[in-house]
């Protein structure tokens, strides 16, 4: 650590400590103009062995504890780097370089697991529902819904899942240390659009050391650290999830997509289906889409797509007699294109009737004429005779038949039979 550092960090730890209490607001909206502190305390916290370790830790909890939210936001924004600083040295199996960091993290979880009059908080999630606007569809749009008896008994209803209340804990566990992890990266997520650009490097750096570390894509990352497997929770991997699509849809797309690749790569070796349907959807999301990653300055948002005013899908029910009145449309159209195409020379062939004989429609446009024998012959039959066609005065149309097999049944069809068997 560099003379310069030290200094910095020297005057930061004395300068809090002669504060009034009224000049603390002030104080921590001036933070943000310090642009070397931060760098400096990042690499206290990364060397483990680092004399201002433990004063930057009680530092940094003094702060959360306060209460002033601009000064726990500064607190959180090195959560990242402190929980990668706590499992590399549990890894390593030397937990007396990391007990300032334990006791830091230990206290920041037991503040936020109370409220202020002392009350286990719980915590509330509502699981969004169709029937109810968000930012991601609205309600209108999706079209009518069946009245059902089912849908009308959940009308209304929204679906809460609780968290809580949380146990305090004095000290870090292998059976407790995830929960604990886990806790304190959702809170950190809460402040996303808080936190700098350093600090979502720092989660997408540990979503990729916790999840390659001793595995083969190790050596593909060319991460040189510990070469020990670090044990996961599928619920922990959400959260580094959640702050990895942040830092996606904030500049860090380079960083972000390594990040995720490497959170689902885990997941995928230990089967955790939540952290995969996550990961995945936020991929698929994210596949095509035009992330710049000049995008570090202004607000921090993620991106969605907003529902456009306008339905996409038709508002009328589909019932039983809007299909049949469609089925008889269709009929009517393939009608009028038959009718069109017999249509010659710009001319319009009027339809014709056969006198005394009802016919049966083809498909292909064809009437069939009973034979005297009781089977059915279309008009178009090359066996049939040619039909005269005159229209009279009264626009009647009067069609004569001059067909040689007529003609010869009304002489006589039994010796026309007859003589057909003789030869």
């Amino acid at each position: 650590m560099l003379a310069m550092d030290q200094g910095v960090v020297e005057d930061w730890l004395s300068e809090y400590k002669t504060l009034p209490d009224s000049a603390v607001s002030t104080y921590a909206a001036s933070l943000k103009d310090k642009g070397v502190l931060v760098p400096a305390l990042y690499k206290v916290i990364r060397e483990n062995y680092s004399d201002f370790l433990e004063p930057v830790c009680h530092q940094l909890f003094e702060f959360y504890r306060s209460g002033e939210p601009q000064l726990q936001r500064f607190t959180l924004q090195f959560l990242p780097e402190l929980l990668w600083s706590l499992l590399s040295v549990s890894a390593a199996r030397d937990p007396h370089t990391s007990g300032c960091i334990e006791a830091l993290l230990l206290g920041i979880y037991n503040l936020e697991i109370v409220d202020k009059d002392g009350q286990s908080k719980i915590l509330s999630f509502t699981i969004p529902s169709l029937s109810k606007p968000s930012v991601y569809h609205e309600p209108s749009a999706i079209g009518s819904i069946a009245l059902t008896e089912g849908a009308l008994a959940n009308h209304g209803l929204s679906r809460v899942v609780y968290s809580g209340p949380h146990l305090q804990r004095e000290s870090f566990t292998a059976q407790n240390r995830f929960d604990v992890l886990t806790f304190l990266l959702l809170c950190y997520n809460a402040a996303l659009s808080y936190m700098t650009a350093t600090s979502l490097q720092s989660v997408c750096q540990l979503s990729s050391r916790v999840c390659i570390c001793g595995y083969p894509r190790q050596q593909i990352r060319r991460y040189k650290g510990i070469s020990t497997r670090l044990t996961v929770t599928s619920e922990f991997l959400v959260q580094l999830i959640t702050g990895i699509h942040y830092a996606l849809c904030n500049g860090e797309v380079e960083l972000g997509s390594k990040a995720l690749d490497d959170v689902l790569y885990r997941a995928q070796l230990e089967l955790f289906p939540e952290a995969l349907l996550v990961g995945n959807a936020i991929k698929s999301s994210l596949h095509g889409a035009a992330l710049k990653s000049n995008n570090k300055e202004g607000a921090r948002s993620i991106q969605v797509e907003i529902t456009p005013t306008t339905s996409r899908i038709s508002r009328n029910a589909v019932t039983s007699l809007s299909i049949r009145g469609h089925r008889w449309k269709r009929h009517e159209s393939q009608e009028v294109s038959v009718d069109s195409d017999a249509a010659v020379g710009g001319v319009a062939i009027p339809e014709i009737s056969v006198t005394g004989v009802s016919g049966e429609r083809m498909a292909n446009g064809d009437s069939l004429r009973p034979r005297p024998d009781g089977r059915s012959q279309p008009d178009g039959d090359p066996l049939g005779a040619s039909s005269e066609v005159s229209v009279d005065l009264r626009g009647q149309e009067v069609r004569r038949q001059k067909s040689v097999r007529r003609m010869v049944e009304n002489e006589g069809s039994g010796s026309a039979s007859t003589g057909r068997s003789q030869y």
